[in-house]
């Protein structure tokens, strides 16, 4: 099937020639070739053009559809169950799900909830440098694993018989577990206002709670009922010497930046669709004051502020140390006796799983009305795991 790029291009170049063909003729009579040519040139022209017009419907109708689902999901949030229309109650058992009796909430539609997991990607540094993969439910699944840093072909001698090299695979749990946003509450006056975009409203003030949430389990989650985070996974690349207890030095860091293959950082591919790596450091604003204050052996801090990187974008220049960029994540541990306080490697082998299945509550008791609010809740489920835990490691401050 032609894209829509594709079927541009036809149409305007079978037109562009239908066009140039009548320009040359003027008044001359046509013979019954030139008849035929220009008959397949508006034959095409005209295929496309009808193949244009289908596909620009089907993307119509799935935008409208989405739209139906949001506008169902607004009513719902707006409006009691008395308060609904025939039409309303009908638009919303189409679209939205309840769950069982015992959890007592509506699972939102699977078009709105993508909505949500799309805004949720973008929050937090943990989302920032890791992959990330969608799935339609949680159910518990293994991600596979391979480490090929050591893996390498071979030179053949002519007629020569190649031998085999079988990858070796493993699995990482990347199950799901459940964080809620807490209860907020939103005014009545709010929701009667048909001028607010009451979707947005609702889960932008979720997804900032769930995102700070889901950040910390993804760096310090135990595995235990929520994601295995960054630090629970990775390994220790260096140890503090006694009495950096808060502190870390140059050499440490050589050592960390050592302490990871090489091949797990990235090798330069200029035809990679995308960056296949993102190799840099991660450590909290409490390790930074630490860390922009190491010298190397010449006395020189080895701290490179960004300021003429990203200069002319939105996006924040990032400072780099030792060569490669700096992640500030405050949910890292801060600087202690036994803490991992500062993680470097590829970052990128943390992966996140996200499940569009989005539970919403509604608590419209004298709690809520009698102050002239609205309660709402909202259940997410999202799972994380380093992959290649060879990829990252962690530096550990000394016992004493």
């Amino acid at each position: 099937m032609q894209s829509t790029s594709e079927l541009s291009g036809l149409l305007n170049s079978r037109t562009r020639a239908a066009r140039a063909m009548l320009a040359e003729k003027g008044a001359r009579p046509w013979s019954a070739a030139e008849q035929a040519t220009f008959d397949v040139l508006m034959d095409d022209a005209e295929g496309a053009q009808q193949q244009l017009q289908r596909m620009s419907s089907g993307a119509d109708a799935a935008v409208n559809l989405v739209n139906q689902h949001r506008e169902a999901f607004a009513t719902w949030l707006r409006k009691s169950e008395r308060e609904y229309t025939a039409a309303d109650r009908q638009q919303i058992q189409n679209t939205m799900s309840t769950t069982t009796a015992a959890e007592g909430g509506n699972a939102v539609s699977p078009m709105v909830a993508a909505e949500f997991v799309d805004t949720l990607k973008g929050y937090g540094w943990m989302r920032q440098v890791a992959a990330s993969i969608t799935t339609a439910s949680g159910a518990n699944m293994g991600y596979p694993s391979s480490d090929g840093s050591a893996e390498t072909g071979e030179a053949l001698a002519q007629n020569a018989a190649a031998s085999s090299l079988d990858p070796s695979f493993g699995t990482r749990a990347l199950n799901t577990s459940k964080v809620g946003s807490k209860i907020f509450t939103v005014p009545m006056e709010l929701l009667q206002d048909s001028q607010i975009d009451i979707t947005a409203m609702v889960l932008s003030r979720a997804r900032a709670r769930i995102g700070r949430v889901q950040n910390v389990q993804f760096t310090t989650g135990t595995g235990t009922g929520e994601p295995t985070g960054l630090v629970t996974a990775a390994s220790v690349g260096k140890t503090g010497t006694t009495g950096q207890t808060l502190t870390i030095i140059y050499d440490d860091m050589v050592d960390m930046i050592d302490s990871i293959d090489e091949a797990a950082l990235g090798m330069p591919d200029t035809q990679a669709a995308e960056p296949i790596t993102l190799s840099g450091w991660m450590f909290s604003q409490t390790m930074r004051k630490v860390v922009r204050k190491v010298k190397d052996t010449t006395g020189r801090p080895i701290w490179t502020p960004g300021y003429d990187a990203h200069a002319d974008t939105a996006v924040p220049a990032l400072s780099e140390l030792l060569d490669y960029p700096v992640f500030i994540n405050n949910d890292m541990p801060a600087p202690g006796a036994n803490a991992k306080s500062l993680a470097f490697g590829n970052l990128r082998s943390y992966m996140i799983r996200d499940a569009v299945a989005l539970t919403m509550y509604r608590f419209q008791d004298s709690a809520y009305v009698t102050k002239g609010q609205i309660g709402f809740l909202a259940i997410a489920r999202a799972g994380g795991n380093l992959l290649d835990t060879t990829a990252v490691k962690l530096y550990q401050h000394s016992a004493t």
